[in-house]
């Protein structure tokens, strides 16, 4: 598992995919099936990123960031 870096809570809406983006800040875009929806940042803290490391919301909103095996 990862470790919890972020300090800000995303919530989340059903029918979007949320990724942390090149920029550092959380977005939100829509799936497939969700014809109405918009991309949008969705987060204001801004994450710094390092090399090796995966970046992810967790379940309860939070980011976090795991060792990749083979970085």
């Amino acid at each position: 598992m990862g470790t919890r870096i972020g300090k800000e809570k995303v919530e989340r809406e059903a029918g979007y995919l949320y990724y942390i983006g090149k920029d550092g800040y959380v977005w939100r875009t829509p799936m497939k099936r969700n014809k109405k929806g918009s991309k949008k940042r969705v987060g204001n803290e801004k994450i710094s990123k390092e090399g090796g490391n995966m970046y992810y919301l967790d379940k309860a909103g939070y980011v976090c960031k795991a060792k990749m095996k083979n970085a």
